[in-house]
């Protein structure tokens, strides 16, 4: 992925035409490529056009929730996804991330804060740019494991993929760049969402409970 906004294609799933014109008109002026979706077909009619590099995903849909659509794209598109919703309450802005969410928005929102948390999302989507010594490597080996952070993907070895989301990779693509070191909670959070805040500390926690669902060696990192 690239730094250029015209190479970066952002879908929005949005079901209120006046926030998603607004979206639209303001994240095109910003020069990025924009597609808009209401339900599942026009998440995969988006995705099918031009592979999507970041999806705003509203919460509240008619439908499908948007929790559904979150683990469908999850499983067909390598998008990363900053959740929107009208729900403000903190017990919901850390369930969105407990589900792997890049990025949680709560409705209303300033604009210029949603596109710099968008350039932080598409930021973290390619660390190896803040890691000079590590460029050129395409992948990882450890164990029976292969990791290869571009495609959000951990290979057993039987070759069986198992689908790594945008915060998973960010955290195992750090231990995997820094294998001798120990990091605490803030370290990793510093890590994984850079210099934003009103991050919750739990949200930490919550990805180390999906690693816990995950295969042995994502246990091992963890405990390590």
């Amino acid at each position: 992925m690239t730094d250029t906004p015209q190479a970066i294609h952002i879908l929005i799933v949005e079901d209120d035409p006046e926030i998603c014109g607004l979206l639209q008109r303001y994240l095109q002026r910003l020069g990025y490529k924009v597609s808009t979706a209401l339900n599942r077909a026009g998440i995969d009619a988006a995705e099918k056009r031009r592979p999507v590099d970041l999806t705003l995903l509203d919460l509240m849909l008619p439908e499908e929730d948007g929790r559904t659509l979150y683990k469908h794209l999850r499983q067909t598109s390598a998008t990363r996804i900053i959740m929107v919703s009208a729900l403000n309450d903190i017990h919901d802005r850390i369930s969105g991330l407990d589900l792997g969410a890049d990025d949680y928005v709560s409705k209303p929102f300033d604009l210029e804060e949603l596109a710099a948390r968008i350039r932080a999302v598409l930021r973290r989507a390619q660390p190896e740019a803040a890691q000079p010594e590590t460029q050129g490597v395409q992948h990882y080996r450890f164990d029976n494991w292969l990791f290869e952070p571009a495609k959000r993907a951990l290979y057993g070895k039987t070759g069986i993929r198992v689908a790594l989301t945008g915060s998973e990779t960010d955290l195992l693509l750090t231990f995997c760049q820094n294998a001798h070191h120990v990091f605490n909670r803030t370290e990793l959070l510093a890590r994984i969402h850079g210099d934003e805040k009103n991050v919750a500390p739990r949200a930490v926690t919550g990805h180390k409970r999906k690693a816990a669902q995950r295969p042995p060696c994502c246990h091992e990192l963890w405990e390590a």
